[in-house]
């Protein structure tokens, strides 16, 4: 059995196989890089090593530092999580030559799978179904634009070594193909050194649907059910659930059972999951094999009862699969939703930021959190965006969506933008109730996922100065005297407190009758308010109404946590940081990043939402494109260099 196991990874992934590592009595090494160095992950550790700067390719995409790391704490296996080394066969290899356990498949295995083209071959062998497409290794743009025509449009572009939606492109027309594939394979070379890219059909309106699998070194070999990944962004997913839903037993049996084929055609050893397109005739194809834990296994977890860290583990120790197929049983529905730093009403652009206040649902009655993020940690712009897995269990699949509903409310977190409002309105939405799922779920539904409209923001701002003076109240002592924000008039304390919400100004004018009390003139009418602050709960009456609400407060702004998401109001009017693109002409970083190329020269004449600048955050690409006609007065930024939130790249002067 293993006795000491380095974990070659970060954040959730990290602390969840820490947690059972411990329990199963394995001593835990850590790596971190600059960035990381006060990570949750490396303070659950029993050791951390360090292993560079904060760059993922000069820490822990190196895998000699890893392989050092391992060697210098007496690690006797590594395990690589997901993402970074966990599909590189050149890394596994690197284990093996050091007598390091690979807690993953055989090197060859990987290799396999590692070609998506290469896989399409050996799944097409093993009689497992494929998507139509091209797959070959020539690699030319007249070669692919001749198959993309025998393919036909619409089509998508993928990369052939990596996954999370990484170079991939959907593509309607020849028109469209020479940008698409450029992209992709940038983004491909950035993400997995390599950009070779495949074609297939793109299917319209299909269901992603998983199978994972399990096998050992003597021969056995099961699948855990199935899981429904549907419902993306980017071809990234967003939430997840277990079992899929509306799927006969028939098609649950042969989908196992041709994942268990797509395992066995590659002599696999340890978790994998095999991918699968469901089509609407209800037909399935294979897409791909990830020759490691998911992002989503937890949901199966919940379902099965099973730990399957503790599997890979097991497996890896060279012990034979803890259960048989018959021996797995499928118990309740389980969702898992990806709690992201990102902007949902700006095409899911990822943020950054420091964690100001961070609330949680308990972790009871079916509930559970993966996480790597503490309370006052930065969401930089050197790693995936993910904040947390927040899981949710029970007996049917209605009842677990009730459950997830009401953990997105108790999830309450301020000092960057998030998409926790945006996962509540997406599993509230009655086509996700009724179980009707596509791939282009959010792109069909993107108006009826977008914020209410018609929230009464007056009454949020008076919540606002409510929590206000009672927490400096609370701060100060409860004279009136002693508040800042108030003055008296015939013996009574009149608070005035200035808001801004967006581009809105409040002044909540409130008269203070008694301890917890006071009065609001509006217009004609006087509502009377009872105000109670216990730790971050306001609770408050109006009249005969009576309600609660978790407010979040800095120096700064004050964030209420509404029933429509999280509102926050700045105490005082804070300037645009950002240039006026359209008074200057300008065209500013979305974000933290680098510039990737740069497409126009000083004095192009260049059309509206013509592509200008290619730059890369977060491990994604991103165009910035022009705002209008015009020509191009001024070159910020060059390929390669770094910029900042905000900084103006390319200044075009508008056409008269």
């Amino acid at each position: 059995m293993i006795n000491t196991l380095l974990i070659a990874n970060r954040g959730e992934i990290a602390c969840r196989i820490i947690s059972t590592a411990k329990r199963m009595g394995i001593r835990t090494v850590a790596v971190y890089s600059d960035a990381d160095r006060n990570a949750r992950h490396v303070k659950l550790a029993d050791n951390a090593v360090h292993i560079g700067p904060a760059a993922s390719t000069e820490s822990y995409l190196r895998s000699d530092k890893i392989i050092a790391a391992a060697k210098q704490t007496g690690a006797e296996a590594i395990h690589p999580g997901y993402g970074f080394l966990s599909e590189n066969e050149d890394f596994a290899d690197a284990c093996q030559a050091n007598d390091i356990i690979f807690v993953g498949p055989p090197v060859a295995s990987i290799a396999a799978m590692g070609s998506k083209s290469a896989a399409k071959a050996i799944m097409q062998d093993a009689g497992v179904p494929l998507v139509p497409g091209y797959h070959g290794s020539e690699q030319d743009t007249d070669t692919l634009k001749a198959e993309a025509e025998k393919v036909g449009f619409p089509l998508l572009l993928k990369a052939a070594y990596g996954g999370g939606g990484k170079g991939m492109r959907v593509v309607e027309n020849m028109g469209e193909f020479d940008e698409a594939l450029s992209s992709a394979k940038r983004e491909a070379k950035s993400s997995f050194g390599n950009d070779k890219v495949l074609l297939e059909r793109f299917i319209r309106n299909p269901r992603h649907v998983e199978i994972q699998v399990f096998t050992d070194e003597h021969g056995n070999a099961v699948y855990l059910a199935e899981r429904d990944c549907s419902v993306q962004r980017r071809h990234q997913k967003v939430l997840e659930e277990a079992p899929a839903p509306a799927l006969t037993e028939k098609t649950r049996k042969d989908m196992g059972e041709a994942a268990i084929r797509a395992a066995q055609a590659i002599d696999y050893v340890g978790a994998g999951t095999v991918e699968f397109l469901f089509d609407q005739s209800g037909e399935f194809y294979f897409m791909e094999m990830n020759t490691r834990l998911q992002v989503e296994h937890p949901v199966t977890e919940m379902i099965t009862g099973q730990d399957l860290v503790e599997w890979q583990l097991l497996v890896a120790s060279g012990q034979p699969l803890p259960l048989a197929q018959n021996d797995i049983q499928v118990n309740g529905h389980a969702f898992e939703a990806r709690i992201y730093a990102e902007d949902p009403d700006n095409d899911f652009l990822p943020c950054t930021g420091t964690i100001n206040h961070l609330r949680t649902p308990a972790e009871i009655n079916g509930v559970r959190i993966d996480t790597g993020i503490e309370e006052g940690d930065e969401i930089s712009a050197f790693y995936d965006p993910m904040i947390a897995k927040l899981i949710v269990w029970d007996t049917e699949r209605s009842r677990a969506l009730l459950r997830l509903q009401k953990a997105l409310r108790e999830y309450r977190l301020t000092g960057l933008t998030t998409n926790v409002d945006f996962l509540h309105r997406l599993a509230s939405h009655p086509e996700f109730v009724n179980t009707n799922l596509t791939t282009e779920f959010i792109q069909q539904h993107q108006d009826d996922l977008a914020p209410d409209s018609s929230v009464n923001y007056q009454q949020i701002a008076t919540e606002a100065a409510l929590f206000d003076i009672i927490q400096r109240q609370q701060q100060r002592g409860s004279s009136p005297w002693q508040s800042g924000n108030a003055f008296r008039v015939n013996s009574a304390a009149t608070h005035s407190i200035p808001l801004q919400f967006n581009d809105d100004h409040y002044t909540i004018a409130l008269v203070e009758t008694g301890k917890g009390e006071f009065t609001q003139h509006i217009d004609e009418e006087s509502i009377h308010w009872q105000v109670s602050l216990t730790d971050d709960k306001l609770t408050l009456t109006a009249g005969d109404m009576r309600y609660s609400r978790y407010v979040s407060a800095d120096d700064q702004q004050i964030t209420v946590f509404t029933d429509n998401g999280p509102v926050t109001f700045h105490r005082h009017r804070v300037a645009d940081t950002l240039s006026d693109d359209t008074a200057h002409g300008g065209h500013v970083a979305p974000m933290n990043g680098t510039i990737m190329e740069v497409l126009v020269t000083k004095g192009d004449t260049v059309e509206k939402d013509q592509a200008l600048v290619i730059m890369e955050a977060m491990k994604m690409e991103y165009t910035i494109r022009a705002g209008h006609d015009g020509e191009v007065t001024d070159i910020f930024f060059a390929a390669g260099d770094l910029v900042s939130d905000g900084d103006e790249l390319i200044a075009v002067s508008e056409a008269e």
